[in-house]
């Protein structure tokens, strides 16, 4: 029996490899990744190594085995069949048997495509028979404080989300919760809603980089249009990736990201990490 995490080398994954590693033996712990360079410290850890692409179905082949707990992170990859992709991990899960498929999905309350795919890989997993976990997860401190150039750069906060608010936490909280329910009990076919414990506002934002920078911050907001643009131009990010960023943003204003249920904070035994916390991380470098 193995604690399997798919895309372990990403930023949630290693944060959630870190804390199986203190809650059980390296040599249960199997970290399924694209790249074995990208993953030796990982091995030197101890941490078992399979390589294997959702692209290519026939690598994946086992990897899993009967009584496995297997944490299916969802696919960063928006450019591809992100689906697809899931779906063959839940077809090997479904063949080998695994005891648990637990999924990094979105919020239930996010209606930007952003969650089309996460809703429909949630339907293949019900539809599957095995016995699951959706963690819906929120929305990540990390997706604005790992951003901070481009708003030191200018003393803006430009967003198109309006008077609405976040209930974000960290990164590092949402992997706990993964690490609970992946070594804790009593968790089969349940859907959590994890978000932060407190919501804030762009204009809060603004007023805590201001605190902490010293410097005189304005939140700028703009329309979802504007901000696409903007992401397209000077982030110079594919537009179909600004445009599902964009679509959040408008989520965000309808308030589809305020709620704070306090789910995540219970599984994770711990209040979630405040947005100033993570703030002052990311100033420190």
């Amino acid at each position: 029996m193995s604690i399997v995490v798919t895309g372990a080398t990403g930023n949630l994954g290693r944060l959630v490899i870190g804390g199986l590693l203190e809650k059980v033996p390296s040599d249960q712990i199997t970290a399924v990744v694209h790249s074995e360079q990208r993953a030796a410290d990982l091995a030197a850890r101890g941490v078992r190594i399979a390589v294997a692409d959702y692209n290519a179905p026939e690598t994946v082949d086992g990897v899993l085995s009967a009584g496995d707990k297997v944490l299916l992170i969802s696919s960063s990859e928006f450019h591809r069949d992100r689906l697809g992709q899931h779906k063959v991990v839940i077809d090997a899960a479904k063949a080998a048997g695994v005891a648990l498929l637990a999924y990094t999905s979105a919020a239930g309350s996010l209606t930007a495509a952003l969650a089309d795919d996460a809703r429909a890989t949630e339907a293949v997993i019900l539809d599957s028979g095995l016995p699951y976990v959706l963690l819906r997860n929120g929305w990540y401190n990390e997706n604005y404080t790992e951003q901070l150039a481009p708003v030191l750069q200018s003393n803006t906060v430009t967003q198109a989300a309006g008077q609405g608010r976040v209930a974000s936490a960290s990164r590092a909280d949402y992997a706990a919760a993964a690490v609970a329910v992946l070594t804790g009990e009593g968790h089969e076919n349940t859907t959590y809603e994890l978000n932060g414990d407190t919501a804030w506002s762009f204009a809060e934002y603004a007023a805590e980089l201001s605190r902490q920078s010293g410097r005189e911050i304005a939140y700028n907001p703009v329309s979802v249009e504007t901000y696409v643009g903007i992401l397209t131009g000077h982030a110079g990010l594919p537009e179909p990736l600004a445009a599902i960023l964009g679509g959040v943003e408008a989520s965000i204003e309808k308030g589809e990201m305020a709620a704070a249920g306090g789910e995540l904070s219970r599984l994770t035994g711990r209040p979630t990490t405040p947005i100033a916390d993570s703030i002052a991380a990311a100033l420190k470098g």
